[in-house]
């Protein structure tokens, strides 16, 4: 696939013209996980400023996953029985997915952040395995996702699944533990080598000992035991004294306020609008919202909304320009095509998005996911395709008439009636590729899988073929069995 170069020479300007169906579809796109015809001929003709402030404000309302029975269980709380206590607690990891991905699908912007956390604040299902700790974590990400930036950092330091993840959980005052520290700066807050030294690590792991309580039984919710912590004075960023845990955190934004919203800025960036942009090349941008972030205290909401509603970010260069993780593959194929499905279905999607290299919760290490063409490689490729067809064949031998439905919206007001099958059939491809196809040829074979079932019948020829045929549904079947082997369907 080719390289992508970015050209967008949009400012951070509000884009004050209203959002035809192309600008909302790419919203969705970005700020969520899609959505359906539907939902974007609503959005459809209004301005950005208004959606956006809409969706942000959804965002920051959004209730978080209720604590399920089990969200502080200990292993005292599991049955002596191995196989029990393993079939439940894979009971319950499946329940708190299945609500996890679900909202992934309704939540837009509050869970497409919260996502987006899961792999900045990163940490690793595997090496805690525990489902308490999961919940706590999770829980943090959400209500979290859109507020305020320091906040966040201080609290997912504390969660028992990050301590345990990195260590902060064996860091007393005797024998001091640097993972954490290294890893809040050169990952969490700063990036690698910029505003810290290795003697400025050293110190911050001293302040950060004393998290060590971990209970007699595993699962136990790892809290701070003072005899544990070194009160002697530390020397981090040129600020000295008798630091803890939270001097931690308000030296690090005070004394690198700067230096914070202009790495985070830049992820961001690179997220929501160009991976493959060079930081000079975004530099204006990335300047303009990391002043927007520090004068904001630190809140993100401010920032998204300047980003989202700008003239750079609906650029046309930006559009179709980021390749699908594989929970984008299977979540933005949900919304878009609107095809009835249930939590059996959301199962499925995160089971299939583990197996070609995106396992929930599980980043592959504390860098995270590196995104984009990580997600394209010839063993994950063919997976996308296989996959891809499974989830289009189920839906079909489910419920045909959905795939009718789907053609006549996708068409619009005449879908039911349109009697060229060139003209659905380009409207299904435009529904689900950002920038369409590349070639003419490109859309020619496709619209020749479409109009198959009906070659031979000569109804094309009298203008007799609508969409209320028997065969249609297949039509439409067909179609999308051809698109999500296109590579145009892998860009989001």
């Amino acid at each position: 696939m080719e390289l992508f170069v970015n050209c967008n020479t949009g400012t951070l300007a509000p884009y004050t013209i209203p959002l035809d169906v192309a600008k909302a579809e790419h919203l969705y796109r970005r700020l969520g996980f899609s959505a359906s015809v539907e939902t974007v001929n609503q959005a459809t003709g209004q301005s950005a400023t208004a959606l956006v402030d809409t969706l942000i404000a959804q965002a920051i309302a959004e209730p978080v996953i209720p604590a399920p029975e089990w969200s502080e269980w200990t292993n005292a709380n599991y049955p002596d029985d191995d196989d029990l206590a393993r079939q439940l607690s894979r009971a319950q990891r499946e329940e708190l997915s299945t609500a996890y991905g679900n909202s992934l699908l309704n939540n837009n912007l509050r869970d497409r952040m919260s996502f987006f956390w899961s792999n900045h604040f990163v940490t690793e299902y595997g090496v805690y395995d525990c489902n308490s700790f999961l919940f706590e974590y999770a829980n943090c990400l959400q209500r979290n996702a859109i507020g305020n930036f320091k906040t966040f950092v201080s609290e997912i330091g504390l969660t028992s699944a990050m301590l345990r993840y990195l260590d902060g959980a064996f860091n007393n005052r005797n024998r001091p533990n640097e993972n954490y520290a290294r890893e809040l700066y050169e990952l969490f807050s700063l990036g690698e080598g910029n505003g810290y030294t290795e003697e400025d690590i050293i110190e911050t792991a001293r302040a950060l000992t004393g998290y060590v309580n971990r209970g007699d039984v595993g699962c136990t919710k790892i809290t701070f035991d003072p005899e544990r912590h070194d009160v002697d004075a530390k020397t981090i960023m040129g600020q000295t004294g008798n630091w803890g845990y939270d001097d931690v955190i308000d030296i690090l934004f005070e004394q690198r306020a700067d230096e914070i919203a202009f790495y985070i800025c830049q992820k961001l960036y690179f997220f929501f609008v160009h991976p493959d942009a060079s930081a000079d090349e975004a530099q204006p941008i990335i300047n303009g919202l990391a002043t927007t972030f520090v004068a904001n205290d630190f809140e993100l909401a401010p920032v998204l909304a300047q980003l989202f509603k700008s003239e750079h970010f609906f650029d046309d260069t930006a559009i179709g320009v980021i390749i699908k993780s594989p929970f984008d593959l299977y979540l933005n194929f949900l919304k878009e095509s609107n095809f009835t499905y249930d939590d059996g279905t959301v199962i499925n999607s995160i089971d299939a998005s583990g197996m070609i290299g995106q396992t929930l919760f599980s980043p592959i290490d504390v860098a995270g996911w590196q995104r984009d063409r990580m997600w394209i490689n010839t063993n994950y490729i063919i997976g996308r395709w296989l996959t891809m067809e499974v989830f289009v064949e189920r839906f079909f031998t489910a419920n045909t008439e959905q795939f009718r439905q789907l053609g006549i919206t996708a068409t619009g007001a005449t879908g039911a009636s349109e009697s060229d099958p060139n003209v659905v059939a380009r409207a299904i491809i435009d529904k689900f590729l950002p920038k369409g196809l590349l070639t003419e040829p490109d859309y020619d074979r496709a619209i020749t899988v479409f109009r198959e079932p009906y070659e031979d019948n000569n109804i094309y020829e009298t203008g007799s073929w609508n969409m209320m045929l028997d065969d249609t549904p297949s039509q439409v079947y067909l179609l999308l069995l051809h698109l999500v082997r296109e590579p145009e369907f892998q860009l989001k």
